[in-house]
């Protein structure tokens, strides 16, 4: 499946209930873990989009009206994102956030209710490594339903990393995204050709190739470099940049395809 997804007429009728429910179409979810964190300490996905002229966007300057758009949302950080969370933490309420969320209620249902998105970037699976895939497909049928039934537009992501060591969860991610017939962004094939993806933990400033079987490190983290920046030279030979970018290009063809008649 491509990098970018197109938008099936189902996916359009998602958006269309959501907004005939009051669903907030500038309002952009993420259900995820550290990998999609954007704070001074976990720079890693839309780090500074909010803030104009912290970023620049080099010779992508047509997705300035998706930052635009999507302005608030790449302000905070969501109630179903957080480190270290995976399929379970999600759909748990033990790990909601007793400030923003009511009694037993989970994280996801949390983020729904506070934030009331049209759409919800669902980025999960790198901590999921010793789920059992049945146990992990079965939660994500539950993210996945429970998203669809609020109108709101899943966008589900494949991941970078063989955490989980038999490349299991990733055809799990895009059977259901064929499935239930909702976009897909496929971030592992974003990755494969570049030769920065995996940092070693070992040796410092050192990142390794997606094919490369010589990683010394967990191949769970991303190697970094300044996802704000994509005029620099080389950014977009390394995971961290690549991720927003196509993550950009993502909300871009999604947010134009669902609202064009």
């Amino acid at each position: 499946m491509p990098i970018i997804p197109t938008v099936s007429e189902t996916a359009k009728q998602i958006y269309a209930n959501g907004q005939a429910l009051g669903n907030d179409p500038h309002a952009l979810s993420i259900v995820g873990d550290c990998l999609s964190l954007a704070t001074t300490n976990s720079p890693n996905l839309f780090v500074s989009y909010n803030k104009p002229g912290h970023y620049n966007l080099g010779d992508y300057a047509y997705l300035q009206p998706v930052i635009d758009w999507f302005l608030e949302s790449f302000g905070r950080q969501s109630a179903s994102l957080g480190d270290g969370f995976n399929s379970a933490a999600v759909l748990s309420p033990l790990r909601a956030d007793p400030k923003q969320c009511l009694t037993g209620e989970t994280p996801l249902e949390c983020e729904y209710r506070v934030f009331n998105p049209s759409y919800s970037l669902i980025s999960l699976g790198t901590d999921d490594w010793k789920t059992p895939p049945d146990v992990f497909e079965n939660r994500m049928r539950q993210i996945i339903e429970y998203t669809i039934s609020k109108g709101i537009v899943p966008i589900l992501v494949t991941k970078a990393d063989n955490h989980e060591g038999n490349n299991s969860i990733n055809p799990i991610i895009t059977r259901l995204a064929y499935e239930y017939d909702v976009p897909l962004w496929n971030f592992w094939l974003a990755v494969k050709p570049i030769p920065y993806v995996f940092p070693d933990d070992k040796q410092p400033n050192v990142c390794w190739p997606l094919s490369s079987v010589t990683v010394k490190g967990n191949q769970s983290h991303l190697c970094w470099a300044d996802p704000d920046h994509f005029e620099y030279t080389n950014a977009m030979q390394v995971a961290i940049p690549v991720r927003n970018l196509t993550a950009l290009q993502t909300l871009l063809a999604v947010w134009q395809g669902v609202t064009t008649p």
